[in-house]
């Protein structure tokens, strides 16, 4: 179950139900400014938008083409095309430079990444990308979901239905809030504050000191 293939299929239905940025990211970036910013797992660009008010740069990082044209026609619409670059990326091997990026999110996507190895070289390629003074947003499905009702961490399909009623089966790790912790303190993040909301576990995290 191929996440690039599995996106590139629904994209374009995908996009249209993710208009908004999510609160807690709006929250997370709230008097944050600088040079230049990251978004790991863009999608359509609904949060490289938001990145786009608080940094003079930003590049969006996505395993699917398609959802990168998604991104790159939102930023045209929306005016933020001078402010974004959008790159085809793997977020275990990032297409960006060490220490280049102060700001980060990292959001709905490393729960779509296979193995726990995987998960964990995500957070280290985060960690490595960041400025030593750099932050990120990370999130995550969590079991504290309603629709679980699991204690522990497990892994599962979640079919998403075309409007032609094909279900494309899409790979998610269901994280329980210990486990998504561990994970990050474990990698060469270092966790600053971690909550879970709307069934979502979120951590600001920085590069280990």
């Amino acid at each position: 179950m191929d996440p690039q293939s599995t996106y590139d299929r629904i994209a374009t239905h995908f996009s249209k139900t993710r208009e908004y940025a999510w609160p807690e990211v709006e929250a997370f970036l709230t008097d944050r400014s600088v040079d230049r910013a990251l978004d790991v797992g863009c999608g359509n660009g609904r949060h490289t938008e938001l990145l786009a008010e608080h940094a003079s740069v930003v590049v969006g990082v996505d395993v699917s083409r398609e959802l990168l044209e998604e991104a790159r026609i939102r930023a045209a619409e929306r005016g933020f095309e001078g402010r974004a670059t959008f790159v085809h990326g793997d977020a275990e091997r990032l297409p960006i430079a060490s220490n280049a990026v102060g700001l980060a999110v990292y959001v709905a996507t490393i729960h779509h990444l296979p193995s726990s190895g995987a998960r964990r070289r995500s957070l280290n390629e985060l960690a490595r990308v960041l400025r030593p003074d750099g932050v990120a947003l990370v999130s995550a499905w969590s079991t504290t979901h309603d629709k679980f009702d699991r204690i522990e961490g497990f892994d599962t399909t979640v079919d998403w239905t075309l409007p032609d009623g094909e279900t494309v089966p899409r790979y998610y790790h269901i994280y329980a809030p210990d486990e998504f912790e561990a994970d990050i303190r474990d990698s060469a993040c270092e966790l600053v504050d971690m909550e879970t909301s709307s069934g979502n576990c979120y951590a600001v995290v920085r590069p280990t000191r």
